[in-house]
């Protein structure tokens, strides 16, 4: 009895019942804290870190039991006017060399705290290395081996947003001079969606939704090496999005198995897909989408009409509940995590794919 106990600790099962009877699309849902703007982060061994703000304060909170359950949340620090709604919220990621989040205020600074060994948030650094360039709080981080990479819309210089990005060698401690990533021809890049940025291995990875031409479409740029380089950006998809204002709506970005970029992102109400250099694929409709990949398959997350939708790589649509900007991961390969906000509270999903 007491080896069965710990074979089911080990495996995530969404019912607590036997693995066997669980089939792909079953799901469970439940509410994990109040809080806004969740996001999270999953380490080698399967553990969950999850930061989100509540008022001026960032929370973190993790699961050691492949999200069933969080800790009790704790502090990492209290900002004024800390940027935590509409896609402005606190980012996590993990690295050899532990957690790291990043959180905003509205004076457009970007602060860092890194987690140590005794469990304790060190005090916070300043990222942007130009004061008051961040105002929109929209940004992003990832991490992978030692290396973190931040990026987020600036408007230092001209005034006008541009990509800019940082990289960090110690756990987010300390950040390198800021390097300008991408800055429009037609002025700005759009001033109202999230960037993303995913790093792995030697490969950094930005997308963001450009401003070209009147058209707001999503752009893809590559570093080989860290981050200290950058190539071109590429537009992703062959159709475009006329539009006189800011959708703020900035997709998602996953790095396959295979090292290849795997996208989804929203044009007007449809929500679409594709990898660089190839056509778009249209898998829904709605806004806010996340994308995780496993296996060679991907897994899709947006919200349509309120309700948050999860796309299975059988093909199989899940309504999950009512909520917006969901975050999907994998915890495994064979159960991923879904959480989102709905009226204050944070909410979760363990799903069987």
């Amino acid at each position: 009895m007491r080896l069965f106990l710990s074979i089911l600790l080990l495996i995530p099962c969404i019912f607590y019942k036997n693995p066997a009877s669980i089939q792909p699309g079953d799901y469970h849902v439940s509410t994990i804290s109040r809080g806004h703007m969740p996001n999270l982060v999953i380490n080698n061994t399967g553990d969950v870190h999850l930061v989100y703000g509540l008022g001026d304060s960032i929370l973190y909170s993790a699961s050691i039991d492949h999200g069933l359950s969080f800790s009790t949340p704790s502090l990492v620090a209290t900002i004024s006017e800390l940027f935590a709604f509409a896609m402005r919220g606190p980012q996590i990621a993990v690295t050899d060399l532990g957690i790291t989040i990043l959180a905003s205020d509205k004076t457009g600074n970007i602060y860092s705290y890194h987690k140590t060994a005794a469990g304790h948030w060190e005090k916070a650094v300043r990222v942007n290395d130009v004061e008051a360039v961040a105002k929109e709080g929209l940004m992003a981080l990832g991490g992978d081996g030692e290396t973190l990479f931040a990026v987020w819309l600036d408007l230092r210089g001209n005034n006008h947003n541009k990509i800019v990005g940082a990289k960090s060698i110690d756990g987010g401690k300390t950040w390198m001079k800021n390097k300008l990533i991408y800055a429009s021809r037609d002025s700005s890049v759009c001033e109202c969606c999230k960037p993303s940025v995913v790093v792995k291995d030697n490969n950094v990875y930005v997308m963001f939704r450009n401003w070209m031409k009147g058209s707001r479409d999503l752009y893809l740029i590559h570093s080989f090496n860290h981050g200290d380089h950058f190539g071109n950006a590429e537009k992703l998809g062959t159709g475009t999005w006329p539009l006189n204002g800011c959708p703020m709506d900035g997709g998602g970005l996953v790095i396959d198995a295979k090292n290849i970029p795997q996208t989804v992102w929203r044009r007007q109400n449809k929500i679409f897909s594709c990898t660089p250099g190839k056509p778009e694929i249209e898998i829904g409709q709605g806004k806010g989408s996340s994308i995780t990949s496993i296996n060679g398959k991907n897994l899709y997350a947006w919200s349509e009409n309120g309700e948050i939708v999860c796309f299975l790589p059988q093909g199989k649509m899940i309504m999950l509940g009512k909520g917006t900007l969901p975050l999907i991961k994998t915890l495994n390969s064979k159960v991923a995590i879904c959480i989102w906000e709905e009226e204050g509270e944070i909410h979760k999903a363990i799903l069987n794919i």
